[in-house]
């Protein structure tokens, strides 16, 4: 204090509003109304989108977003960053309105770091995920907009969960939230496999984001790639969606010479049709040209609180 009056330096007013916003008994709503109510009711319904991605495999988990905050038609921020780390193992890709999902990422930051202090270390993933849904299920109906992808590494390897603002969590090798997540997913249906290695992964979920924006038009800037290690995670990338297009239209298809050498080999090597009776104990023979059925699906778990 006695600095300060030696420097006759005073604290600004924090209290004053900016000349040109109103003050809070000046807005423009009917007489009788609550502001909040009327707003959910008769304000502006802006469309927002985005692309996020992540996914499980041998080597940790990837997450990979877009950089395009949108609002309507308008974009509000072409650079913005869609993936938070919530600490050294642990971070989350965000889906929804911006402010929303900061504040809870806040609050997640906050309250592990709590329990990290009272246990003496850090939760799991799936506790992680779990203290997320609770938090955000108290609030069901009051427009919460919230879908994020928790990635981390904890004592049980490489974690995936999927938390929406409703409480739902689900788990799982594969999420995709956002407008553009119909493209990712197609992409990411096609190439991926558990056992993938590291650039491999870095290239699908690159490829997944760029083809997604090329559809999307809430969703482009650059794309953002994480990477989640056992000693933790790692900033990989922010490359350009427009010239990773451009760069995946100029790569040659892949010729199929598998296939044609097998099916050369079994014109070479015809294989006589042997019929079957049934009740003989035989089961169904499968000819060269084609393919059993089988599931490629594994149910997620879902929990709704």
């Amino acid at each position: 204090m006695a600095l300060q009056e030696v420097c006759e330096w005073r604290a600004p007013d924090t209290q004053a509003l900016l000349p040109h916003l109103p003050r809070t008994g000046s807005w423009a709503v009917p007489r009788g109304c609550d502001p909040q109510t009327f707003l959910q009711t008769h304000g502006p319904q802006l469309a927002h989108g985005t692309t996020t991605l992540a996914f499980r495999f041998r080597h940790g988990v990837i997450a990979a977003a877009d950089t395009r905050s949108s609002c309507g038609s308008y974009v509000a921020c072409p650079a913005s960053r869609k993936i938070i780390p919530v600490h050294q193992h642990l971070l989350g890709t965000t889906s929804g309105t911006s402010a929303d999902c900061v504040t809870w990422y806040r609050v997640l930051q906050r309250e592990l770091r709590l329990r990290a202090l009272r246990e003496g270390q850090l939760p799991s993933v799936a506790g992680a995920a779990k203290l997320l849904s609770v938090m955000l299920s108290r609030y069901r109906g009051l427009d919460l907009c919230v879908a994020t992808a928790l990635c981390g590494w904890d004592r049980s390897g490489p974690a995936l969960f999927y938390v929406y603002s409703d409480g739902t969590r689900l788990q799982g090798d594969i999420f995709s939230v956002g407008s553009g997540s119909p493209y990712a997913y197609g992409v990411l249906d096609r190439g991926y496999h558990y056992d993938m290695g590291i650039q491999e992964a870095y290239a699908l979920a690159r490829c997944a984001v760029a083809h997604a924006t090329h559809r999307d038009a809430y969703s482009g800037g650059s794309v953002d790639l994480f990477h989640v290690r056992e000693s933790g995670w790692e900033y990989v990338s922010r490359s350009d969606t427009c010239v990773l297009y451009t760069q995946l239209q100029k790569l040659p298809e892949p010729e199929p010479e598998e296939e044609e050498e097998e099916e050369e080999a079994g014109q070479a090597h015809p294989e006589p049709a042997t019929p079957h009776r049934a009740g003989g104990g035989r089961g169904l023979s499968v000819g060269p040209g084609e393919a059993t059925p089988g599931d490629f699906g594994m149910p997620a778990e879902t929990e709704r609180l």
